[in-house]
């Protein structure tokens, strides 16, 4: 809840309440163009593009600096209603988006969950994390600068390490033969998992899931 000052006529002052945002906001983090399609730093926009199949979900630009659509789904009987993004800021700048919208409609950081590759965690693995550090992780880093928060959210999805530490060269580079179909079946699961998340809260998905 968020206090707001106006000022009313003959210079008399009230203030009203605002309502943060019931909205939640699932960003997909990596970078955008068709030379990054496919590689292990863009887990975030493939995952945001299966939920958004499945969730029937359809995106347009929010200001030039995201692709974003909304949707809702009636989980239990309660509706919940969420924004779907992919940041277009590039990997290291992915605060700029989120903080964008999330200022723009009201999501507190409590209702952001970043989707993003993970080079700490075993390929194919799956971790769901509740606020802290970034980790290493330059789009996280960013999403921290910009919120001025750490409280939001992660889904880590793990990409492994390069045998030779070349850490730009793994991250951008495509999945192997016989590493697509661990990234399909992954990718098979997400929307079981992000509306379990929605439904159950943060502290039964990572009891459950990770």
């Amino acid at each position: 809840m968020r206090l707001n000052k106006t000022r009313a006529r003959k210079n008399t002052e009230e203030w009203t309440i605002i309502m943060a945002s019931d909205f939640w906001l699932i960003a997909g983090l990596g970078n955008p163009g068709s030379k990054y399609e496919g590689t292990r730093h863009n887990m975030g926009f493939m995952t945001a593009d299966v939920l958004a199949e499945r969730w029937s979900v359809n995106f347009s630009d929010h200001k030039g600096l995201a692709m974003l659509g909304k949707g809702v789904m009636n989980l239990s009987g309660r509706n919940v209603k969420f924004f779907l993004a992919k940041p277009l800021t590039y990997m290291n700048e992915s605060g700029n988006a989120v903080a964008s919208i999330s200022a723009y409609y009201q999501i507190e950081p409590d209702h952001i969950v970043v989707i993003h590759d993970d080079m700490d965690l075993d390929f194919g693995r799956i971790k769901v994390k509740a606020g802290g550090s970034a980790g290493g992780h330059n789009g996280i880093k960013s999403v921290i600068a910009h919120l001025n928060s750490q409280v939001f959210d992660r889904l880590k999805v793990g990409i492994g390490h390069d045998d030779h530490n070349n850490v730009i060269g793994h991250v951008l580079s495509g999945f192997h033969k016989d590493e697509v179909p661990v990234i399909e079946d992954v990718l098979s699961h997400v929307d079981e998992w992000l509306s379990f998340w929605l439904q159950k809260g943060i502290v039964a998905t990572m009891n459950k899931y990770n």
